[in-house]
């Protein structure tokens, strides 16, 4: 009896080894995986910074305006001045819609029922 306790034992420590060995393996292969996906988001936050930079470049106001002088007869683009702006207070806001009553309260006031008026 003892020895099939033995045998069972040692073959409970080699199905456990051979569990953490295959465990090791996935934590590896998992390890990789996130250092790819590292490498693959730095490289997109390097491409998103260089497109950044190039849309600063391009809309740059002295270079905007070049074009629309450029392009006038085409677009019919006005250069941007600073009295072409309003201010705040010159805003129409949207009226908010009235909403229509749905059950009414009739009052009624008899100022003879009242014992001391002002």
């Amino acid at each position: 009896m003892r020895s099939f306790l033995y045998v069972m034992a040692a073959f409970v420590v080699m199905a456990l080894g051979f569990w953490a060995y295959q465990e090791n393996y996935k934590t590896q292969q998992a390890i990789k995986d996130v250092r790819g996906l590292h490498a693959q988001i730095g490289a997109a936050h390097e491409r998103l910074g260089m497109l950044r930079a190039e849309w600063a470049y391009l809309n740059r106001p002295d270079r905007l305006a070049d074009l629309a002088e450029l392009n006038f007869d085409r677009l019919g683009l006005l250069p941007l001045m600073p009295d072409a702006f309003g201010a705040v207070d010159q805003i129409i806001y949207p009226i908010p819609p009235i909403s229509p009553i749905i059950n009414p309260i009739e009052l009624s006031f008899d100022p003879a029922d009242v014992e001391n008026p002002l």
